[in-house]
């Protein structure tokens, strides 16, 4: 079939593909996967408390009450924030409301007793509760005391001592008065028509925001709370740590005390009483693990909101506080329960909604009937295959030679293994990169360029030095799923311009899953470019099934992409008038394609990994018999192309197929991914193979080889 007619029976623009790309279950699993969404249910339940006491209580909404809000809340949200840090800690803080208390007291006290100036009464106050932060922390962090005991004898003292204060100094609070405009800026004030005790909340929610996620605090906090053995023999300093996080708890029920001693300007009693418990049903609310290790200040404020809510709206409606009491209790037990049946399940929700299939029409396979005309038809040209490392190499995925005829196979083991000598008879580690080596190419440089799963694009220098080319490309704005980092970066070539493309064939599933997005058969992959000059990574191909072989053609001017999973051959035209179109070359593979390099003809090869069947291409076109199949048979058992047969293929630039190598038994050449000519010859990598085959081309140039196609020739060293 010519390129034209396939072409235009095929709708291959970017809407199909990115149509095919999305389903209401892809993006519920993905959607579960982000960290942000795991308050969803909290979330909705704060905006329908919102929604329905908006509905029931006058003005509830307006402007005004709003405001009002906010600057009722903010003082709590600092003691929710404080519970919180200590909570993913893998402690627990029951003394923050009694913190709270004092600090309001002691803000109170300087300003009043001591006469002190607020720019200096707000930082001594701030001392107060970092010292009172700071003694829990050498308890709970230096003598190994439990954080439930310790904190709840905390409570007990420091809430006895504000009641002890409180009787004596409370009528001077009451006598005297601050004339100060600062203070009552921190009272009543306004920044940008948020009330000023909110604002500084939102402040310190963006800096403990960055705290958790983006610095080595929140990744040591965290990683103490997950598992604090763990977190000792990896080297955090884990008392440390535990002493600054009760400090940095301590120091925002300081904030909070500030802001109400200069709101309400008097302390009773009661101040903060509760506090630790609303603050605790809160954050758990709002999706702060009791286990610790997890949970985010966005969480915690979630939760701490609906407690508010909740507590301020069941008052101005006439329900007794013992009742909005019960019902926090009743709130706090559900949502432990719910926590850890969550935390239980959430993976294998994703697990059973994540494999996604879709159908794949497959265009008709040719016949391969022995010793009909068909280039296809199968032969036993490969079974007498030279065997070069015999037993030395495990799963050549791909094979090249440089200038110096020496012989390199990417392994599993994460080795570049190089065999050199007359006949292949010297073995070495070239270099050890780790992850899954596939796809390999010298550049001008004679740097070996290589693609290697999991991990991105790698070179090795002549002199065995490996360094990163790159590992992420640029992220699609419009996908859930962070698509920066190169999955799995497949084959690769290099253009004339010394432009490095290379197939991602999946960014939804890792090396040792990647048959899953075949079965899903999604345009789950991408063709990124990477430019040494610029040092720029870009992706020009997105929603493409699954990208696999990459070969710039002869003449520079287009790419070839091979797709395993449509079992086509693609051209991606890289200038001229069809820049950046998109066409098929070869449509009717018998088999699921893998790399595709030039030969010395000026046609080119390309890699059969697996041959299909009648029955995997009907399972291809009923996506609920692969779904099936996924969920209740061993991955072993999967029905799958026939992958005891090796099969390469040679074809033209206008997409016609020459000839056909094969090896019908499988026994040595079972799960060909690559072949390389050289010299007259072809070699031969595959994915299962424990050795590198090579085979005598019948009429080939014996002096072609790759990097000179590609280089031109150069003086031998």
């Amino acid at each position: 079939m010519s390129i034209a007619r396939v072409a235009t029976s095929m709708d291959n623009g970017f809407a199909t593909r990115l149509r095919a790309s999305l389903s209401p279950r892809l993006l519920l699993s993905e959607l579960l996967l982000k960290q942000w969404f795991e308050p969803v249910i909290p979330f909705t339940v704060m905006l329908a408390l919102l929604a329905w006491f908006s509905a029931t209580i006058p003005n509830y909404a307006g402007l005004e009450n709003l405001l009002s809000l906010m600057r009722l809340y903010a003082e709590f949200g600092f003691v929710a924030l404080a519970m919180a840090f200590s909570l993913i800690s893998g402690g627990i803080d029951l003394s923050v409301g009694a913190i709270f208390a004092v600090c309001n007291f002691a803000m109170l006290y300087f300003l009043y007793v001591l006469d002190l100036p607020v720019w200096a009464a707000v930082p001594a106050t701030l001392a107060v509760g970092a010292a009172i932060g700071c003694v829990n922390g050498l308890l709970i962090g230096y003598l190994k005391a439990r954080p439930f005991l310790t904190t709840l004898v905390t409570l007990i003292i420091l809430r006895a001592s504000v009641n002890l204060l409180n009787e004596r100094y409370a009528t001077v609070f009451a006598t005297n008065s601050v004339d100060s405009d600062v203070w009552d800026f921190f009272g009543e004030g306004y920044v940008l028509g948020v009330p000023i005790n909110a604002a500084t909340l939102i402040v310190v929610l963006l800096v403990g925001h960055l705290f958790l996620s983006r610095s080595r605090f929140g990744w040591h906090l965290t990683a103490i709370g997950a598992n604090r053995k763990a977190a000792r023999h990896a080297g955090i300093q884990v008392e440390r740590m535990l002493l600054f996080t009760y400090v940095l708890s301590g120091m925002l029920c300081a904030f909070g005390g500030v802001f109400y001693a200069a709101r309400q300007t008097s302390t009773d009693s009661t101040t903060g009483v509760g506090w630790e418990f609303q603050a605790l049903t809160a954050v758990v609310l709002g999706g702060v693990s009791l286990s610790g290790g997890k949970g985010t200040v966005w969480r915690a404020m979630i939760g701490g909101i609906i407690i508010f809510l909740l507590t301020n709206g069941l008052v101005r409606m006439g329900i007794p506080g013992y009742v909005t009491s019960g019902a926090i209790g009743l709130i706090l037990l559900a949502a432990v329960g719910v926590d850890v049946k969550w935390a239980k399940n959430r993976g294998k929700a994703i697990q059973k909604i994540y494999v996604n299939p879709a159908r794949v029409p497959l265009a008709a396979a040719p016949s391969l009937l022995r010793g009909s005309s068909s280039p296809y038809a199968q032969n036993d040209r490969l079974i007498g295959a030279e065997a070069i490392g015999l037993d030395q190499v495990e799963g050549p995925e791909d094979v090249i030679l440089d200038r110096q005829d020496r012989l390199y196979g990417s392994t599993r083991d994460g080795n570049i293994i190089r065999f050199s000598g007359p006949s292949f008879e010297q073995r070495e580690v070239f270099a050890h990169i780790g992850g899954r080596p596939l796809g390999m190419q010298f550049d001008r440089d004679e740097n070996l360029i290589v693609a290697v799963a999991g991990m991105g694009v790698y070179g090795i220098r002549p002199n065995q030095e490996v360094y990163k080319v790159t590992d992420e490309t640029n992220r699609t704005w419009y996908k859930l799923n962070d698509d920066s980092r190169l999955r799995m970066a497949d084959d690769l070539d290099i253009a004339p311009d010394g432009k490095i493309y290379f197939s991602d064939c999946t960014t939804r599933y890792e090396m040792t899953t990647n048959s899953l997005d075949i079965m899903e058969g999604r345009p789950n992959g991408r063709v990124v470019c990477y430019d040494p000059a610029t040092r720029r990574t870009w992706t020009v191909l997105n929603h493409f099934y699954f990208p696999n072989g990459i070969c710039v053609s002869h003449d520079g001017r287009s790419l070839l992409i091979a797709s395993t999973s449509l079992c086509k051959v693609f051209r991606l035209w890289l200038g001229g008038p069809d820049k950046d179109k998109l066409e098929v070359v070869l449509d009717e593979i018998p088999g699921n394609c893998d790399n595709i390099n030039r030969a010395s003809d000026g046609n080119y090869w390309l890699a059969l990994v697996g041959i299909r069947t009648p029955a995997f291409d009907l399972a291809m076109r009923k996506p609920g018999f692969r779904l099936r199949m996924v969920k209740q048979v061993p991955t072993d058992e999967w029905l799958a192309p026939g992958l005891n047969h090796g099969c390469v293929l040679k074809f033209t630039e206008r997409g016609e197929v020459l000839e056909s190598f094969w090896d019908p038994t499988g026994i040595s050449h079972s799960t060909l991914t690559s072949m390389r000519e050289h010299k007259g010859y072809l070699y031969l990598g595959g994915l299962e193979n424990n050795r590198i085959g090579r085979v005598k081309l019948e009429g080939a140039d014996p002096s072609w080889t790759g990097y000179e196609a590609y280089w031109g020739s150069k003086q031998r060293n």
